[in-house]
Order: C-alpha cells, then sequence, then structure tokens
C-alpha cells in the first residue's frame, strides 16, 4: 500500500518536480500567515429583544507558529494559530460583538509524499482545543479540529515553504448564554526551519571489480555520468577493444527507495547512459545489450525505502 501510494504522487508530481538533497530526520520550527473564511452563521444571543442574529463575517487573518519533528515521510507537530474576523453584528455586553477572535491549539500529523523532492504535496489532520470568543478575551473553550492539504519547497535541508489550504472547525462556542457555530476555511503560507540535518555524506569511491567486468556508480536519483564513471567506461571499451571479438552487458541497478516502477525506469536510465558512453567510446551499437533490474539483485543487502549508495548503479560485463 505505501509503494501504490508513492507511485502515484510520483505520477502527479513528475512533471514539475527537481530534486533535493537526500532529507534527513530532525526537529523543526516554524512559523506561519494567511487568510481565513468564517463561514456564515446565526448565533443564540441570549437575549430576549434579539434571540437570534445572522451573521456575516469579512475575509480575516490568521497567524501562528509550530514546533515538530520530521521523520521524512511523516510528521508530527504542535502547532498554535490565532484567527480574527471582523463581523456585521455587534451586541455590546455580549460574546457577539464587531468580531470573532478564536486561538487554536493544535497536535497534528501530516504525510509528505515526495519527501526527498523539492516541491513536495502532504496532507494531514489535527486536534486539540480552541479558545473563542468575540470580546478579545477568549472566554469559550471548544473542542477543535482540522484538515490539511498543501505543497511544501525543500529550499534545501535545512529550510523548507509550505503553501496549504485547511479547514478548521470547533464544536459550538458559548459565552454568557450566546452561542454559535464555528467554521473556517484558510490559507496559509508557512516558513520552517530544521534542526539536526546533517548534509548526505560523498559516495563512495566506486569499487573496481576485477577485469572484464567494470561498475559504474550514480548519486541519488540520478542517471548522469560522473568524470570518475566516464573513467570507468573508457576502461571497459579499451578491454572490449582488446578482446577483438566480444559483446557487452549493461545492467543498471537502483537502491530500494521511491516506488519499484520508477526506480525499474531509472535502472534502464542509467544503463542506457553507460551504453551511450560506451559507443561515443568506439564500442559498436550492437555488441551492447542494455538491461533494467531497478531494485532487483542489490548489491548491499538493505529493507525497503533505504539509500544505499552502492547499490545505485550499472554492472558492465565483456564477455
Amino acid at each position: 500500500m505505501k509503494k501504490a501510494l508513492m507511485a502515484a504522487a510520483a505520477l502527479v508530481a513528475l512533471p514539475v518536480m527537481a530534486h533535493a538533497q537526500a532529507p534527513s530526520p530532525g526537529v523543526y520550527i516554524g512559523a506561519e500567515g494567511g487568510l481565513n473564511w468564517l463561514l456564515n452563521f446565526t448565533a443564540n444571543t441570549g437575549l430576549a429583544a434579539i434571540p437570534t442574529v445572522s451573521v456575516t463575517p469579512q475575509t480575516g487573518w490568521a497567524v501562528g507558529g509550530v514546533i515538530g519533528y520530521d521523520f521524512v515521510g511523516p510528521r508530527v507537530e504542535l502547532e498554535g494559530v490565532y484567527r480574527n474576523n471582523q463581523i456585521n453584528v455587534g451586541v455590546p455586553g455580549t460574546a457577539i460583538n464587531n468580531q470573532v477572535g478564536q486561538l487554536g491549539i493544535m497536535a497534528n500529523l501530516l504525510y509528505d509524499f515526495m519527501p526527498g523532492s523539492v516541491i513536495t504535496p502532504y496532507i494531514g489532520a489535527g486536534a486539540g482545543v480552541g479558545f473563542v470568543d468575540s470580546n478579545q478575551s477568549l472566554g469559550s473553550t471548544v473542542f477543535a479540529y482540522q484538515g490539511i492539504i498543501g505543497l511544501g519547497w525543500n529550499v534545501d535541508t535545512n529550510f523548507r515553504v509550505n503553501l496549504d489550504g485547511r479547514y478548521y472547525g470547533t464544536s459550538n462556542p458559548q459565552v454568557n448564554g450566546q452561542s454559535w457555530t464555528n467554521n473556517n476555511f484558510s490559507v496559509m503560507l508557512g516558513l520552517q526551519l530544521k534542526f539536526g540535518s546533517a548534509p548526505p555524506p560523498p559516495p563512495p569511491p566506486p569499487p573496481m571489480v576485477a577485469p572484464p567486468s567494470f561498475m559504474v556508480f550514480f548519486d541519488w536519483d540520478r542517471s548522469n555520468l560522473s568524470q570518475q564513471a566516464l573513467t570507468t567506461i573508457q576502461q571497459a571499451a579499451n578491454a572490449f577493444k582488446a578482446k577483438g571479438s566480444a559483446r557487452i552487458t549493461a545492467t543498471g541497478h537502483t537502491d530500494t527507495s521511491g516506488p519499484e516502477a520508477y526506480n525499474m525506469a531509472l535502472s534502464l536510465r542509467r544503463a542506457n547512459a553507460v551504453k551511450d558512453a560506451l559507443v561515443r567510446d568506439g564500442v559498436p551499437a550492437q555488441a551492447i545489450t542494455v538491461i533494467g533490474m531497478g531494485e532487483k539483485g542489490l548489491l548491499v543487502q538493505t529493507g525497503d525505502n533505504v539509500r544505499e549508495p552502492q547499490n545505485r548503479r550499472v554492472e558492465i560485463v565483456i564477455q
């Protein structure tokens, strides 16, 4: 199920997606703000002369902050957001008096579908406690809940920008006999700073396999050839020419991070990149067979969703 969800998200995000450095778990803090729309409601005033009033809120604002922990994919956070909307009704001495202010303290659970990408879609839900009132005393304590959908921009391993839309609701506030429904839609822009994220280690030097076999290694989610890879491919081309009559098999591999279907295509791209370089070095194209293995045939055995540099390779075998 996990890989099916990741594959679906990859198909949606792939056309606009670039790749960031490999993320790592860590604590983060953030600030956020945006617009809040409090839906129209009918309020019970508790007054005999005016038992109910129809309230039409204006577009309001929201501002808050978060502290959380990123598990690379799942995230948990504690969030506080204050919302304020001016309204068209003012009943002095009641809770319905020209504005509605509300503070929500929420525990959120979120999931990033592509945590290693520059742009990652995410969803989330939260529950907590709300404090609501129109006279800025925030005197009504209510149960609060929200749903979140958004996009995150991983500027680097430590800094992230979020844009999301969310529904925020509470149980009915009640203050001095006045009560009303409380349903909100918000659009929020957030800035987050993560601590403790170390840059990824450099890839290990490629171990040479005894001729007539060679290995070419790749960066995470890449199929381009480094200068070291090009040197290895030149050595393989020279070994082919020295044999006089031979065939070459270029077999591409990936590590276990990412969807299986995506990794199969990535392994073929890597193998074809090696083939193209061999042709440029004088090996006839018809003498080269290209194979994509995806996550199969790991050089280093790992579990699922592990970024192992030695598994990201193409094996060149001369026969």
